[in-house]
């Protein structure tokens, strides 16, 4: 059989490179203001945006340089060197004392932007876990509990970022309030929430936020949260609702999207048929139990099989794994473990699942698995030690399972987000 492994690899690289800020960023800078460049950045790309917009407006405009100021929180890892913007390396997915003295610092610059000021904030998918700044009321500690419990419900993104709104000082609009003096505040965003919805990105750090208390409270309740007393007393104060839109707040805001995960899977769909694949494109917004959306797509690939199609199935969005083991992983490996148990007797199909972060679950290391690869040499290598993937699943323990065949993808910290990119290649 052909090594399809170079060619999956390729198609997650193309995703990866339609969204890098080195590349996309620039074009949608604003101007010199008459005042200061406030740039205040967060997510697993923030580091790179700062980079990014340094060069910009240090370089290409000559601004002075004390007329740019600006703290980055990204994660552990996925700091650069820069030259007047602060990096600060902060917890992901659980947050630490370090994103916790990250948003501070950046609520404090951000209040002292001036009618001069541009206020320039530089938003990726991580911002919510790297900024943190609980609600009056609420220690830090209870804070981290919540996202722990979060992350384990097994509840989309967009219903984790309800609850952490409403229990933020940041988030849910609340930084375009706390820069509301600046001449003008511009979000400049890349999308990793499916259906890009701006409110969902970073928890909407800048933007009106349409969900509410009662909203947050149904999530809590869904998904039977075990959480503290002072947590229910903060979703009950109505001090802690976020903003909404009409809020004079937002008369000097703006936001932009430059980079979304329909472009990169895009850019992997066009490389595929330059390979010489149809293609089943099933869009940028799948969201869903891993195991669940797994069986489905092995359906399609073994119908396709059937017919003798040479096809490649491509997908994006951001899967969920409800844990219920003690293992180690995520969507995009459990994606694929899935995978490997229904397809361990097809030779001609191999797959790929990663996220293009470069990190998927994991435990907070610039060193994570961002997913993992499965053909013919996965499924020998399955029956030669007698791994059995259903045992691995039920653990939640693709990571273990993925380290035994050598299969795990480990592309390190890519410095973007949009989300995941899923390929199956039927030969």
């Amino acid at each position: 059989m052909t090594d399809r492994r170079p060619l999956l690899r390729a198609l997650y690289d193309a995703a990866v490179a339609a969204a890098h800020p080195n590349t996309i960023l620039a074009p949608h800078l604003r101007p010199a203001p008459k005042g200061r460049v406030i740039c205040l950045a967060a997510g697993k790309g923030a580091g790179a945006m700062a980079a990014a917009a340094e060069r910009h407006y240090l370089d290409t405009l000559q601004l002075a340089p004390e007329r740019l100021v600006g703290i980055a929180t990204t994660r552990h890892g996925y700091g650069l060197p820069t030259r007047r913007i602060r990096v600060v390396e902060a917890g992901h997915p659980v947050p630490d004392e370090a994103g916790l003295k990250g948003a501070a610092d950046t609520l404090t610059l951000a209040g002292e932007a001036g009618p001069d000021d541009l206020l320039l904030v530089l938003l990726t998918g991580g911002g919510s876990a790297n900024w943190i700044a609980p609600s009056n009321g609420i220690s830090f500690a209870q804070k981290q509990a919540v996202n722990k419990a979060l992350l384990r419900s097994g509840a989309p993104i967009g219903e984790m970022n309800t609850v952490r709104k409403h229990l933020s000082r940041i988030k849910g609009g609340r930084l375009a309030r706390a820069g509301r003096n600046a001449a003008e505040i511009v979000t400049l965003a890349i999308s990793d929430v499916p259906h890009d919805d701006p409110s969902a990105i970073a928890s909407g750090p800048t933007v009106p936020d349409p969900t509410t208390l009662a909203d947050a409270r149904a999530i809590v309740a869904k998904y039977k949260l075990d959480i503290d007393d002072a947590v229910r007393r903060a979703l009950d104060d109505p001090a802690n609702e976020s903003c909404k839109p009409g809020d004079a707040t937002f008369a000097r805001a703006h936001f932009e999207l430059i980079a979304r995960p329909k472009q990169s899977l895009d850019a992997a769909v066009k490389l595929a048929k330059e390979a010489g694949y149809e293609t089943i494109d099933l869009g940028a917004d799948l969201e869903g139990e891993a195991r669940e959306v797994a069986a489905s797509h092995a359906k399609l690939a073994l119908e396709a099989r059937a017919q003798g199609k040479r096809i490649a199935i491509l997908s994006g969005g951001e899967l969920t794994v409800t844990v219920r083991g003690n293992g180690r992983g995520g969507p995009n490996q459990e994606y694929a473990l899935a995978l490997a148990e229904l397809l361990q007797d097809t030779p001609d199909i191999s797959a790929l699942a990663g996220d293009t972060d470069g990190a998927d679950g994991g435990a907070g290391h610039p060193t994570d698995p961002a997913g993992a690869l499965i053909d013919a040499a996965t499924f020998a290598k399955m029956k030669a030690k007698g791994l059995q993937p259903q045992a691995y699943l039920d653990n939640n323990d693709a990571t273990t399972f993925f380290e035994a065949t050598g299969d795990l993808l480990q592309p390190g910290p890519t410095l973007t987000n949009v989300n995941d990119i899923r390929v199956i290649l039927v030969d």
